[in-house]
């Protein structure tokens, strides 16, 4: 897919612009991961000194949690916007896979989530467990949706949401794993329509017409 470029900044953004500063930082955390991310390359691509970058977030673990909210609020978006503007809870779900799809295997920027590049490792250290609990927030959506759908009988009441909605966050960050690893979109698209043919196995039959 190419190499990644993170845009640097051209001298010191003035204060109004902390998105913007905020927005390279992303990229930046986004392309190398926390630990492969340091306070030269930070302040390289956001055009402010060390000391304007403490002053500004506090620390580097502070930055990288506002990057990660920024990224949740902007690219990450669509999550939120696919489980909550299909009407069925099965195409909710699906939308979801086929925007994560898109989006990780583009061909312009950085690949994949800058969710699974969370630190992932046995000791429970603050970001250790970020990572942990931003990948359990969306399962938990997703189980959220289908428990919904129950409801609403659009899923099949005889499933298991939690095992379904895990099911489904594998794949998710399955496909953007196999995105960094430079699967083009077109790959990753299949995979979650294969995704798909399975969700729709557990959609509830459709009322005959009388």
């Amino acid at each position: 897919m190419g190499d990644v470029k993170i845009k640097r900044g051209r001298g010191r953004p003035p204060a109004f612009e902390r998105e913007t500063v905020l927005e390279r930082a992303m990229q930046v955390f986004w392309a190398s991961g926390y630990e492969g991310t340091s306070i030269p390359m930070l302040t390289d691509a956001m055009g402010i000194s060390a000391q304007s970058l403490y002053a500004a977030f506090g620390s580097k673990e502070a930055l990288y949690r506002e990057a990660l909210d920024f990224y949740g609020s902007t690219i990450g978006g669509y999550v939120v916007k696919a489980l909550t503007e299909e009407e069925n809870a099965i195409d909710s779900v699906i939308r979801v896979l086929r925007e994560s799809a898109a989006a990780f295997g583009r061909t312009t920027g950085i690949p994949g989530c800058m969710i699974t590049t969370t630190p992932a490792d046995a000791n429970p250290s603050p970001l250790v467990i970020l990572g942990r609990e931003l990948r359990a927030g969306s399962v938990s959506m997703v189980r959220a949706r289908l428990e919904d759908g129950i409801a609403k009988g659009q899923v099949r009441p005889d499933i298991d949401p939690s095992g379904w909605a895990r099911y489904v966050g594998s794949v998710v960050q399955g496909m953007s794993i196999q995105a960094r690893d430079g699967a083009p979109a077109n790959e990753l698209l299949n995979i979650a329509e294969i995704a798909a043919e399975t969700l729709n196995s557990i959609r509830t039959a459709p009322e005959p017409i009388a």
